[in-house]
Formats: C-alpha cells, sequence, structure tokens
C-alpha cells in the first residue's frame, strides 16, 4: 500500500476532533453545562477504536492539553486523563470492535468514568472538590449518545473511505 493511500482521510479525523473541541466550549445555560459529555474524548475512542494505527496516545495528548486551554483547566489534565483512556483503548481495540453497540457503550461508559475519576482525583489535589453526584452524568450521557456518535462517525469514515 503506497504512503499516499495510508494517510488518505486524516483531514476528516481532524475535523471531527475539531468539531469535538467546538461543541466542549459552545455556551450552555448552567444546568446543561454539568450533563456535557466530553465530546474529545468520545471522538478520541472511536478513532483509537477504529484506526489505531493513526490516533494514538500522541494524539490524544495533544488534544487533552487543548482541551485544557480551551477550557481553563490546570494544564495537563485532561491530557493525562485522555492519554490513560487512549491507551486501554488501543489494548482493548480488537475486543472492542467485536462487541455490538449497546455492549461498546458499555465499554465507553468505563472508558469515560475512568477519564472522570482521574480528573476528579486532580481537582481535589488542587483543592477543587466535587459535591455533586451530577459530577458523572456526562459519562453516562455520553455512554447513552455512543451509539448514535459510533455509526455517524463510521458513515464518515466510510464515505470518504478514511484508512
Amino acid at each position: 500500500m503506497s504512503a499516499l493511500a495510508q494517510r488518505h482521510g486524516g483531514g476528516i479525523i481532524f475535523l471531527s476532533l475539531i468539531v469535538a473541541l467546538l461543541l466542549t466550549i459552545v455556551p450552555l445555560p448552567e444546568d446543561l453545562r454539568l450533563l456535557r459529555p466530553d465530546w474529545v474524548l468520545l471522538v478520541l475512542i472511536y478513532w483509537a477504536m477504529a484506526l489505531p494505527h493513526r490516533v494514538g496516545v500522541g494524539i490524544g495528548w495533544i488534544m487533552g492539553l487543548i482541551n485544557d486551554v480551551l477550557t481553563g483547566m490546570l494544564l495537563g489534565q485532561h491530557a493525562l486523563a485522555y492519554c490513560l483512556v487512549i491507551f486501554l483503548t488501543l489494548k482493548l481495540h480488537q475486543r472492542l470492535r467485536l462487541y455490538p453497540l449497546w455492549q461498546q457503550a458499555q465499554s465507553v461508559l468505563v472508558l469515560l468514568a475512568l477519564g472522570q475519576l482521574l480528573l476528579l482525583w486532580i481537582n481535589g489535589m488542587i483543592g477543587r472538590p466535587i459535591h455533586s453526584w451530577l459530577y458523572w452524568a456526562p459519562s453516562v450521557l455520553g455512554a447513552l449518545l455512543w451509539p448514535v456518535l459510533f455509526v455517524l462517525l463510521r458513515g464518515l469514515r466510510r464515505a470518504f473511505r478514511v484508512v
């Protein structure tokens, strides 16, 4: 396979990550902001599952740093969480791809909750404790949205022959 064929569709991956970043910073009312899923991590999980040779821990680190800058969080906290989640996704991608969508959504719930747990730990260390069970709602909502996001991104990947 030629080098050009191996790189085909990188723009779609980049565009999907940009859209995820935009969804992360779009203004929402305070009540809805607490429920916002981690769009960037959801898209990273999809691409790491679908194309593990194209999206890896390094991309997760970069996207985490960008997310930290855009959201005004402690620099590196999302980067660390994304690296850990993407590493686990890469280790399990062959198994996860075989699961039906409902079972993938359960696995994604665990991955998202693990990322949030790491963020909770970091926030606790710097003195920003969380006092509500709603902290975990974005992981649950992300898992519920996973089948729709999966079908949408798979359709884009197939339509643009991203390999």
